[in-house]
This record gives structure tokens, C-alpha cells and sequence, in this order.
């Protein structure tokens, strides 16, 4: 199954922000473990590079990795060369969507407006992020899906147990969860590990009840 489809099917990107470098990998297991299989590092993370290609050697095909919170060709670039699988941006940068599809790497950039999302769709998105998509919650997403049903929509912002199953019945064919599922602001000791992979199971779980639907 190519990357895409497995980013789809999996549904979930676990968006790490924050997590000081040595906790990545633990943070990056636990949530494999709960069934999230994409993981985002945000390329503000000290070490980033390293980071993603330790991830990606350590983890191998059990897990996808990309870098988020890429904003120009650059950075995109290096991310790439250390082994990211998918670039995740805020904004809609066609010339780091076209780097990004020269090399062969899913490209995942953030619009919000229905002019935005089809600029980075026509660019060559493989997949739309919809950000900050808690500004206006799940029936925008709804409405946007309406007329742009070609466009995968990947909600992001604002996300948690209660409301993904909202989004996916909404057209969203996967959604980034950041604090709701990793919060990197207290301790991660083997307490903060467990609960991640429950929240994971609890994610996986709540997407495929709706699917169901």
C-alpha cells in the first residue's frame, strides 16, 4: 500500500510540538503502539533531523514519518534529505509544494478558505490541511466538502476524542492531533507513555465508528 493511502486509512497524524529531542522517540513509540501511525515532528524541535532519521531507522515501516510546521523550500528540503515522508506546512507555498513533489514526498500544506484550499490542490497538495480548523469547527469543514469534493481534507487545530468523529463525517479523510493526544508541556515518564497509547487507541477506535457510519 503506497504512503498516501496509509495516511488516509490510518487517519490519524500525531502532531509531536514541544517534546524535548530525547523524549521523541519514546513519544514516537508510544503512539505506534496505541495504532496512530503518522507522526508529525515540527521542525522547531531542537536535533529535528537527527530526530527524524533516528525515527524513521529505529521504527522503520511500522511508522510514517514527516516534519511539520515547514514554512519555505529550504527547510522542506533538508527534512527531506533526513528522511521525511510527508511535508506538513501552515500556509500554501507553491514553490515548497513543487520541491516537495520533486522528490517524491507526500506534500500536506494548511489553507483555510475555499480559494486557499484549491490554490494548494492545483499546486500539487496531496492532501489539504484545513487550519486552524477549531476557528470554525466541523460544519465548515462540511461546507467546503460540499462543493470541493476532490480535495483531501485533513482538519487540523483544535482536535480531540470528542469531535474527530464530527470531522470525519464531515469529509475529512484524516485529521492532525497535537496536545489532545501528546502533551509535551509536563513530564513524559512511563505514566505520560501509557496514556498516550490509550488516547491513540481511543482516536483509532472513535475514526473507525465513524466510518462505520
Amino acid at each position: 500500500m503506497e504512503l498516501l493511502q496509509q495516511i488516509k486509512e490510518k487517519a490519524i497524524v500525531a502532531v509531536i510540538r514541544g517534546a524535548k529531542p530525547e523524549n521523541i522517540l519514546p513519544i514516537a513509540k508510544a503512539l505506534s503502539g496505541g495504532g496512530v501511525k503518522t507522526l508529525e515532528i515540527t521542525v522547531e524541535t531542537p536535533k529535528v533531523l537527527t530526530l527524524i532519521e533516528e525515527v524513521s531507522s529505529t521504527l522503520g515501516d511500522d511508522v510514517i514519518v514527516g516534519a511539520g510546521t515547514v514554512l519555505d523550500s529550504e527547510t522542506a528540503r533538508a527534512a527531506i534529505m533526513a528522511g521525511a515522508k510527508f511535508i506538513f506546512s501552515p500556509i500554501v507555498d507553491q514553490e515548497m509544494i513543487k520541491l516537495t513533489k520533486r522528490y517524491g514526498v507526500i506534500s500536506i500544506p494548511g489553507a483555510l478558505t475555499p480559494t486557499e484550499i484549491l490554490r494548494a490542490y492545483e499546486s500539487g497538495a496531496d492532501i489539504v490541511k484545513v487550519f486552524p480548523a477549531n476557528a470554525f469547527g466541523p460544519d465548515y469543514l462540511n461546507a467546503v466538502h460540499g462543493p470541493l469534493p476532490h480535495i483531501p481534507l485533513m482538519p487540523t487545530g483544535g482536535i480531540d476524542v470528542d469531535n474527530v468523529a464530527d470531522y470525519i463525517n464531515a469529509g475529512a479523510v484524516a485529521a492532525g492531533v497535537g496536545s489532545t493526544l501528546v502533551n509535551t508541556k509536563g513530564i513524559i515518564d512511563e505514566n505520560t507513555l501509557t496514556s498516550i497509547t490509550e488516547k491513540s487507541f481511543k482516536f483509532i477506535e472513535e475514526v473507525k465508528k465513524a466510518r462505520l457510519k
